[in-house]
């Protein structure tokens, strides 16, 4: 009997990167390909010859708008990008955001605000969103985990690493954005905390998370919830954790640091903890 084929109704994770980014390329050649038209083709060409600036931007375009090798899957929601390509359009992007501002402050310079004023209307606000359209792309192609933090699923997200947790092999794989860091024994990690930041005390319970497998008796429950030291002011030092492996049997690798990082929001000292009480239960 024939089947119809199955469609799903939401997109994969990263789908809508994927759309942001092409849909910023499209509006940025679409404004390139205007002022083409207004100098004219022998005159656009000949300028686009003999500037560099003009190659870049093209190289820029095309892989803003192809993105080759990109695919949302949902086993890496925030990294549909290759590592390579989201680095390439980040650098690019960080180069067109300095030149458009450069050429801004130039130009705001030299001819007054008032005349700035009147360029901005004349370019229907050109001059303020090329700058934004760059920054955009640098804030979508940022540093990122491959997940969220999912404490039931055994998965942690601190700064730009993430930490998966197989209960039953009782093996942890970290990944460095895309890149797989290394697959370790879980009950040859720990967690060290900075001098003076030890965040691991919750002094008020939290919703707990069981660690082993459904009907395992053994399960020990995982609390965490927010300290009162990090409720201290924007101006204090981040603080910082550090992810130790500490294997007897690998000669030459005791006391290795897997990655360090500074916990810079309340969701990665949130994961911090959780992924430390879930390593001492091991």
């Amino acid at each position: 009997m024939a089947r119809t084929k199955e469609t799903r109704a939401n997109a994969a994770p990263g789908a809508g990167t994927i759309f942001a980014l092409r849909a910023i390329g499209l509006v940025l050649l679409a404004r390139w390909l205007f002022s083409m038209a207004q100098m004219g083709l022998t005159a656009s060409l000949s300028a686009m010859v003999s500037s560099p600036w003009a190659c870049v931007n093209l190289v820029f375009l095309f892989l803003l708008i192809f993105l080759p090798g990109a695919r949302a899957l949902a086993e890496r929601p925030y990294h549909p990008l290759p590592q390579w390509l989201r680095q390439a359009v980040r650098l690019f992007a960080f180069l067109g955001f300095l030149f458009a501002v450069w050429s801004v402050g130039a130009f705001v310079a030299s001819a007054g605000w008032r005349r700035a004023a009147q360029a901005v209307a004349a370019t229907n606000g050109w001059l303020i969103a090329a700058p934004v359209l760059y920054a955009a792309v640098m804030w979508i192609c940022r540093p990122r985990p491959l997940w969220r933090t999912n404490i039931a699923a055994r998965r942690f997200a601190i700064g730009r690493y993430a930490v998966s947790l197989d209960p039953v092999t009782r093996t942890v794989i970290v990944w460095a954005e895309r890149r797989k860091v290394g697959q370790y024994d879980a009950r040859e990690l720990s967690v060290r905390w900075a001098a003076g930041q030890d965040l691991r005390a919750t002094p008020t319970p939290a919703p707990a998370v069981a660690f082993g497998t459904a009907g395992d008796p053994s399960a020990v429950p995982l609390h965490s919830a927010p300290t009162p030291a990090l409720t201290r002011g924007a101006f204090a030092r981040r603080p910082k954790v550090e992810l130790l492996w500490d294997s007897p049997a690998a000669a030459g690798h005791n006391r290795q640091t897997v990655f360090r990082a500074a916990l810079m929001t309340e969701g990665d000292r949130v994961a911090a903890r959780a992924l430390d009480t879930t390593l001492q239960q091991v």
